[in-house]
């Protein structure tokens, strides 16, 4: 019989944390409002800890939390609002002109070329998202985990033999997601991207002639 193994919570995320600095787990973090439960400041701590780094984590753009030609339409104000989910956007590739330059200014769209906030027309978009903790890939779970820890032993404990073991541990789990990502996204340097296809290499080929 098997035990199936479920992908980490920001509990489970925050008790590994805990556990990496030698402090004794915690049985519930949130409420069903969703409020953090726990009055002991360092629970808090570590729990903001886990939001920045996740923050930071994805903002670096992975294959899975970023999107490209993401057709946005202007309201009717002729502005458009940027999501508060959206870590980092720019003018699509295939849009790059020197007659727009876009950037966020009052949580909108600002074009710096015609210095307005108004837009006639749809624009389109690469963007990086921010996605809750349980929906990220279990490798990027793991790895903020780690980078949390590294972070809550140096800051929390001050413990430089500790933080260093723990960074050990960090630059695996990123290794993991650098592996991860490049399976996920099948990067290639003939620049193909969406919708385009190639038939790479296959070295067993040549043994056929």
């Amino acid at each position: 019989m098997t035990t199936p193994i479920a992908t980490d919570t920001e509990l489970s995320a925050v008790n590994s944390i805990l556990g990496s600095i030698g402090q004794s787990p915690i049985t519930q973090l949130k409420s069903t409002t969703g409020a953090l439960i726990s009055t002991n400041p360092e629970i808090s701590y570590i729990f903001n800890l886990l939001v920045e780094v996740t923050k930071d984590v994805l903002n670096e753009g992975w294959h899975f939390n970023s999107e490209e030609h993401i057709k946005i339409s202007p309201d009717a104000n002729k502005h458009i609002s940027i999501p508060t989910n959206m870590l980092r956007y720019d003018i699509h590739d295939g849009q790059i002109t020197r007659n727009l330059d876009v950037v966020k200014r009052e949580g909108k769209l600002y074009d710096k070329v015609n210095h307005t906030f108004e837009f006639t027309s749809d624009v389109e978009i690469d963007a990086t998202y921010l996605y809750d903790f349980e929906d990220i890939p279990s490798v990027f779970q793991r790895y903020i985990i780690a980078k949390a820890s590294t972070r809550a032993a140096t800051q929390l404990v001050g413990d430089a033999n500790l933080a260093r073991l723990l960074q050990t541990q960090e630059t695996q789990n990123r290794a993991n997601v650098m592996e991860y990502d490049t399976q996920q996204g099948d990067p290639s340097f003939f620049g193909f991207r969406e919708n385009q296809g190639y038939n790479a290499y296959q070295p067993y080929k040549a043994l056929i002639r």
